[in-house]
């Protein structure tokens, strides 16, 4: 038996892969714990999680005012305002509390979201085998390529962060906090990535973890009509209120169509018709069965989860990681991307109907579901994180 500690940030695509493992850890006969800011963190966790405190609820009290703040903001600009903003004050927040939480609880293995900074830096001050949890892919194919500056910037900032933090002067690095030495999940495979990037030995390419989240049960299941095709229309739950362009064009595209459309939306956001049924939370997990398109931000979970049910994209890329995920869809030939920004009616419309009458985008799909079902999701990342705990040779 060994004990597996998760740090991870706020954010419910961040943490909903985690769980899966987590649980898997369990029943294998493991102790697992998860750490990060409390009144953030343990409300996505199941009741019966161990959620051990790292920080401060005041940290993430002005949330909101970043979600306002951040809106419009896109390419370089989102990037470091996401890190200026958000990733650097959260590792300041918690790694004096993840410190504790290590010394406290004595896990044999700490495994760091790769957006949380606290997590590597503890890991690596203290000598733990660790692991990176990858729950996006954008980092790992040099998101920064094309933006030179934005990328020295971000080594800047994570230097200075060890600095003040008092990292040990040779255990300082630029990208040592957030892509672990022994071992990184990436929730996602070669077939999505790309097979033409090369990757070190220790990157598992587990796929999905996807959880058996509570999810509302009050959805309408008797308005889908099993004779009409089916799309999803989602920009995840941090993006909403940016999208009320988005929502409109939508509505307006797909009102009257021979399908039906389920909006995750504010309803003031979404005309009335017929075929559109608008709910503010939908079971996302138990719809996708019955579903025959997404159209989405391409948020990794998102995104992730549409391709593990073998069911093709429309994709509205908005800011961060999103427009890589878009072009690796693209790639694979699972999906269609338009202009969040600037994408009409007519132009949304035939997207649509592109990957729902075009066989070619539901077979990608299912190449992936297959690629998907052969990584082995949860139990292929509990056992790599197992072997953390084998002696070392």
């Amino acid at each position: 038996m060994a004990r597996f500690l998760f740090v991870v940030p706020p954010l419910s695509g961040h943490v909903n892969p985690t769980v899966s493992v987590g649980r898997e850890l369990a029943r294998r006969g493991h102790d697992v714990a998860w750490a990060g800011l409390p009144g953030a963190v343990d409300p996505l966790l199941p009741p019966d999680a161990l959620f051990l405190p790292a920080g401060s609820p005041e940290a993430i009290e002005h949330v909101d005012d970043l979600r306002l703040r951040s809106r419009g903001l896109r390419a370089a600009a989102a990037f470091k305002f996401l890190w200026e903003n958000v990733l650097l004050p959260l590792g300041y927040a918690m790694v004096d509390g993840v410190d504790r939480v290590v010394e406290q609880w004595q896990p044999d293995v700490l495994v760091a979201d790769q957006q949380t900074l606290a997590g590597g830096a503890v890991a690596r001050r203290r000598g733990l085998r660790w692991a990176t949890s990858a729950t996006t892919t954008a980092e790992l194919v040099d998101v920064l390529a094309g933006l030179p500056l934005a990328e020295q910037w971000v080594d800047e900032q994570v230097v200075r962060f060890q600095a003040d933090i008092g990292m040990p002067p040779d255990l300082v690095s630029t990208h040592g906090l957030r892509v672990s030495e022994h071992l990184v999940l990436v929730f996602s495979t070669r077939r999505l990535v790309g097979e033409h990037h090369d990757f070190p030995d220790h990157f598992a390419f587990v796929g999905p973890s996807i959880s058996d989240r509570p999810e509302p049960d009050d959805f309408p299941w008797d308005w889908l009509d099993p004779e009409q095709p089916h799309v999803l229309v989602s920009l995840g739950t941090v993006n909403t209120q940016a999208g009320e362009r988005f929502f409109g064009v939508a509505a307006e595209a797909l009102a009257g169509e021979a399908l039906q459309a389920v909006f995750v939306a504010p309803p003031s956001l979404v005309g009335e018709a017929p075929n559109i049924l608008v709910r503010e939370r939908v079971p996302q997990l138990g719809l996708l069965p019955h579903l025959d398109a997404v159209v989405c931000h391409a948020g990794h979970n998102t995104v992730c989860e549409t391709l593990a049910h073998g069911l093709p994209l429309v994709l509205a890329p908005i800011r961060d990681d999103q427009p890589v995920v878009a072009d690796q869809v693209v790639q694979a030939g699972a999906g269609v991307r338009v202009r969040f920004g600037r994408v009409l009616p007519a132009d949304l419309r035939k997207a649509v109907h592109t990957v729902l009458d075009e066989p070619t985008f539901r077979t990608a799909a299912g190449d992936i579901r297959l690629s998907f079902e052969a990584a082995g999701g949860a139990l292929a990342a509990a056992i790599r994180l197992e072997s953390l705990c084998a002696p070392a040779p």
